[in-house]
């Protein structure tokens, strides 16, 4: 029986990947034709504004930032639309997966690399899809959905194993929230990245020319909108990843007998933490503005990627749970 669903959950897997292929496709697609409408002239209404108020340097600055570009609302391409529907069938299989590796292993389905992943890639793609109800991100929808099919991808090459029962030191209540937590730390984390990206893009193409293959850069919120909900998204993240590194120390004072014994996986969720503190606190007191706080932001983000996927995997020490 648990063979079975083991097996089955490895078939919705490849099932979502295939659909997660199509609205990336969908998504990519959608890009092509926001640039053709750029184009062609089509005319897009007059943003509306309002005044918002930041810190620079100790000063309240009170700014101007879009409020139609990006919020929730308009129609979109058919493409756009099919990228979505195919996100959501293409989720719908994916926790489908996960709960089935769960109920094979009668246990949380992150226990190994194969696990995390799994779960990890489910939750960003959850995220992405929750958040279009407080805002309109779906022109992120190409870079969620292409990050999703290269993890998964990679967990089902390089990390699958077979269900096996859990270490005894994972075998704690803490398995279930810090993990957890860890990992809706990282979806925001990914969700951040997506949007720092496309403000670099915006803050280059401010004073240029719009080239061809930008074009569909005019239809998305411009840099200092995007920098806004940078900023917030990381900050969610950024809360979430300091009670994941509280709750590890808590569980292993429990499992081990100490809260902090410079493991390097311990190191590695410290350093995250440093980077993403440095961010938060630099472009509120600092007043870091445009290109540089988008490159900070990513830097944050390659290294949770350097812990994901190289610290869990090559490096040993206490939290080697790789299952490899």
């Amino acid at each position: 029986m648990t063979t079975n669903l083991a097996t089955y959950s490895v078939v919705l897997t490849y099932s979502a990947m295939a659909v997660y292929v199509v609205a990336f496709i969908s998504f990519a697609l959608d890009m092509a034709k926001r640039s053709g409408q750029v184009a062609a002239g089509a005319a897009a209404p007059a943003p509306a504004e309002r005044t918002v108020a930041t810190v620079q340097g100790g000063t309240v600055v009170l700014e101007k930032v879009d409020t139609d570009r990006g919020r929730s609302g308009g129609g979109g391409t058919k493409f756009e639309r099919v990228g979505m529907a195919m996100t959501i069938l293409a989720l719908v299989l994916h926790v489908g997966a996960t709960v089935l590796r769960g109920i094979a292993a009668d246990r949380v389905p992150w226990g190994n690399m194969f696990e995390f992943s799994l779960t990890g890639t489910a939750l960003i793609t959850l995220i992405f899809l929750l958040v279009q109800f407080w805002q309109n991100l779906k022109f992120l929808g190409v870079f969620i959905t292409g990050l999703t099919i290269i993890l998964l991808g990679i967990a089902t090459v390089n990390y699958w194993v077979p269900v096996v029962p859990l270490q005894p030191a994972l075998q704690s209540y803490w398995l279930v929230i810090h993990v957890f937590v860890a990992i809706a730390g990282t979806g925001f984390f990914a969700l951040g990245a997506g949007l720092a990206v496309a403000q670099l893009v915006q803050t280059y193409r401010q004073g240029r020319p719009v080239s061809r293959q930008l074009r569909f850069m005019e239809t998305l919120p411009d840099a200092e909108r995007l920098e806004v909900l940078t900023y917030r998204v990381l900050l969610v993240g950024f809360v979430l990843w300091t009670f994941t590194l509280i709750a590890g120390a808590i569980w292993a004072e429990r499992a081990w007998g100490r809260y902090w014994g410079w493991d390097t996986k311990e190191v590695w969720t410290f350093i995250i933490w440093v980077v993403y503190a440095g961010y938060i606190h630099a472009r509120a007191t600092r007043g870091w503005r445009g290109a540089r706080s988008s490159w900070l932001a990513l830097i944050g983000f390659a290294a949770v990627m350097f812990n994901f996927s190289v610290v869990n995997v090559f490096f040993k020490g206490l939290h080697s749970y790789s299952g490899l």
